[in-house]
């Protein structure tokens, strides 16, 4: 198996340039904050990341594609940088800690690295394929991450995103709810880190995109657990998500699709 740990020490580097202009940022008076076409923001320190992130690949990897959430792109089949300049850009207007960047490397459809730093937090996660995931927090030493023991759905610590987004499958989830133990809404990238950490057992997305995907995916499958989409399909870009220990994936799969 290839090894891809010069890849990783790149998206460390984008992460550390991304941390530095979200965290000028954060809570700034004059944030610039705009709405997309799906009514979803976007703040000036999204586009400037992403600017900054493709400018340092540019020079480091001029042969690799980018795809960003704010700047657009197409996934490739062979090597393509995956960009979420802010992953919880709702919480990062509104002077939550809980956002992140998210930057991924995808070679032949797969996730290989995958990088989530949250300096608001004082966390960052980082795995590539085949060495394994770590975390590090509020500037303790690097330690590997490993996915919960939990068997049983009725043992299950459970989150989502938003119960808007489950629209008329809002049922399915909440019959999940009604088997597990706990559920909490933690979203977006941070209930997978979760999962990966063995602190949550599960984390269910009815809605998301490549980018809010790619790097926890390669995060939770090398600390152990499993990921697939909402029909059990394994990957990263098919419009959702399930992240969970392994042992839970395919009893939580029989209860969301009914």
């Amino acid at each position: 198996m290839a090894t891809h740990a010069d890849d990783l020490s790149v998206a460390l580097r984008l992460a550390d340039a991304a941390d530095e202009i979200t965290m000028a940022r954060f809570r700034a008076d004059d944030l610039v904050v705009d709405r997309k076409p799906d009514r979803t923001p976007v703040t000036d320190a999204d586009t400037a990341v992403e600017d900054a992130v493709r400018s340092r690949l540019a020079a480091a990897r001029p042969d690799d594609r980018i795809l960003g959430e704010e700047r657009g792109g197409t996934l490739g089949a062979d090597r393509t940088w995956i960009v979420d300049p802010i992953d919880g850009t709702k919480n990062f207007l509104r002077g939550g800690p809980t956002w992140a960047t998210l930057i991924a490397l995808v070679v032949a459809g797969s996730p290989v690295v995958g990088v989530v730093s949250a300096p608001a937090l004082g966390r960052r996660w980082w795995a590539s394929q085949g060495a394994g995931a770590f975390g590090s927090f509020g500037g303790a030493a690097p330690r590997p991450l490993r996915v919960s023991g939990v068997r049983s759905l009725s043992d299950v610590y459970l989150s989502t995103t938003d119960l808007n987004t489950w629209g008329p499958a809002l049922d399915r989830y909440l019959a999940l709810v009604s088997e597990c133990w706990e559920s909490r809404a933690f979203g977006d990238y941070w209930q997978h880190c979760l999962v990966a950490e063995g602190v949550l057992d599960l984390a269910v997305e009815p809605v998301a995109y490549a980018w809010d995907l790619a790097a926890v995916q390669v995060l939770v499958t090398e600390a152990g657990g499993s990921f697939t989409d909402l029909s059990g399909r394994p990957g990263f870009d098919h419009g959702s998500a399930i992240a969970s220990n392994g042992h839970v994936h395919d009893a939580a799969l029989a209860v969301l699709q009914g």
